[in-house]
């Protein structure tokens, strides 16, 4: 049985998520607290809204407890420190500073320094690991949040951008004011994770070797529990492996990183993610720190019945692989996530039998609903106008909305439309309601050979995804595989391509890009 049955988030991959933002009282925060059944199973989203003040500091600093995993397990900051990373260094890697956060006297030398051709003798702070370490200390190196001597990592690594203000690295990092819920795009998750001192540590999301040799992900070959830390270390830090701008969010021993996809406008979002499963963002986020930013807490009681209840031998043979390589590493003291014993392991509140502070997970969600879409790049009107009468005429609207504030569609596109070559390949079966483990040659079904949407009742498929922030977006599909929306919609990509719903003409594949780089929420 292949390590991919094990997906720790084969049951909560995506998430829709609801509620506003107001500032609670102390009295209703306790009444709140009553009110929380999800022990019981009731869903988060029956409990009383969150505040977008406090979920701001949810989404910028909030780790729980997560810094114990970065730092003693995966030891990011120790490896940081090895490989001498500079400021410089992490700006190449897409990492973004907060100015606002820079200690004074740094912030004055880095401003003079950018203006530089960046040599050591020009830019000497920007070449200097000190520097870098000092700014991680600071809480200015935004995601990388200091928690005394160690630093965890928060939502906002991925999903926040700067305006640029004081400097961009053309295409790479930046250094400016913060701006939470859009992707950066040229973030190198895949570089990052090999910089750690001990990259095994991602073991569960790396692309595993099945027993019988096999493996599924952009790889020729997979690693094992025996695989050293170099060769960790080559698969995350190479792009055609890992991409630049992906998070492989789904610890199954399947190679499928999938392009990071914005934070922002989230009660547009629903069904969340691209198979459309849970319909919970409270759900989801508990998942992403108890089970991703803290992996070895599926070596946890209830991290293993997760497991084994999803996987069952395969399942246990993979974390028995994790265990060995955590051994062989010196781990010790995990799991590390600050979480409350609570509910069923396996279910969508409490995959891993745990949840952290509820009151935060509602603040959480009531500030990433609250964020604004960047607004839509217009450099025609009339381009614009002919784009979206094309966009109505070519029947785009039988998927996609034309007004950008309205919530997309709730119904999932079937894989063999979406991807009419896709001719799957059943590795194992799963018990009904699941349908059974399956890949077809090719990337874009990776990320749903263990996800879809059959626990809930729902087909192999994709969901629609929000259609605001393409004029910034460089690739295109979940698995990065178009590189334009242009090429994207050009009929030369072949009728069996993925979404292979195309325009003839180069004239009005430009009309229908100018409205698509044009689209926010203000849209009709």
């Amino acid at each position: 049985m292949p390590a991919l049955l094990v997906s720790g988030l084969a049951v909560i991959a995506a998430a829709a998520c609801q509620g506003g933002g107001t500032t609670q009282t102390n009295n209703e925060a306790a009444t709140a607290q009553k009110a929380d059944t999800t022990q019981a199973g009731a869903p988060s989203t029956a409990l009383q809204a969150g505040s977008i003040e406090r979920g701001r500091e949810v989404f910028r600093h909030e780790t729980f407890g997560d810094e114990g995993f970065w730092t003693d397990a995966a030891r990011m900051p120790q490896g940081m420190k090895a490989a001498r990373l500079t400021v410089l260094d992490a700006l190449k890697a897409g990492v973004n500073f907060d100015v606002e956060a820079m200690p004074a006297d740094l912030k004055a030398a880095l401003a003079s320094e950018v203006k530089t051709d960046h040599s050591p003798a020009k830019a000497p702070r920007l070449n200097d690991p000190a520097t870098l370490e000092a700014l991680v200390k600071a809480n200015a190196v935004i995601g990388m949040v200091p928690k005394g001597a160690k630093v965890g990592v928060t939502c906002a690594l991925c999903h926040t951008i700067t305006d640029k203000s004081m400097y961009e690295l053309t295409g790479k990092g930046t250094i400016g004011k913060r701006i939470d819920g859009p992707t950066q795009h040229a973030l190198n998750v895949g570089k990052l994770l090999a910089t750690c001192a001990n990259t095994r540590a991602f073991f569960t999301t790396a692309q595993l070797q099945m027993p019988d040799g096999s493996t599924i992900g952009r790889a020729a070959k997979g690693l094992t529990a025996q695989s050293t830390e170099a060769e960790f270390d080559a698969y995350f830090s190479n792009p055609k492996y890992y991409p630049i701008g992906s998070f492989d969010d789904s610890p199954d021993g399947v190679g499928n990183p999938i392009h990071i996809t914005p934070f922002f406008r989230q009660d547009l979002a629903a069904p969340y993610g691209s198979s459309g499963q849970n319909s919970d963002l409270n759900d989801f986020n508990n998942t992403v720190y108890t089970a991703l930013f803290d992996q070895s807490n599926l070596l946890s009681e209830g991290g293993r019945q997760f497991i084994h209840t999803l996987g069952a031998a395969a399942g246990d043979s993979m974390l028995a692989g994790y265990t060995k390589v955590l051994a062989a590493t010196g781990v010790t003291g995990y799991p590390y996530v600050t979480a409350a014993l609570k509910g069923k392991p396996g279910e969508p509140p409490t995959p891993t039998g745990k949840r952290v502070d509820e009151q935060k997970l509602r603040d959480l969600q009531a500030y990433v609903n609250s964020l604004q879409a960047p607004k839509g790049v217009v450099t025609s009107t009339a381009l614009v106008a002919s784009g979206r009468a094309l966009f109505v005429a070519q029947k785009c609207t039988s998927c996609h909305n034309t007004n950008q504030g309205e919530a997309v569609q709730s119904k999932l596109v079937p894989m063999n439309v979406i991807w009419p070559a896709y001719a799957p390949k059943v590795i194992a079966q799963r018990k009904a309601p699941l349908t059974p483990i399956q890949n077809s040659p090719g990337t874009f079904d990776d990320k749903m050979v263990v996800v879809d949407a059959s626990p809930g009742g729902g087909p192999r498929g994709n969901a629609l995804p929000l259609l605001l922030d393409l004029a910034r977006k460089p690739v295109f599909l979940h698995d990065d595989s178009v590189h334009s929306l242009d090429e994207l919609l050009n009929p030369k990509r072949g009728k069996t391509a993925p979404h292979p719903f195309y325009v003839v003409t180069p004239s009005q594949r430009t009309e229908l890009v100018a409205y698509l780089k044009s689209l926010d929420t203000d849209s009709k």
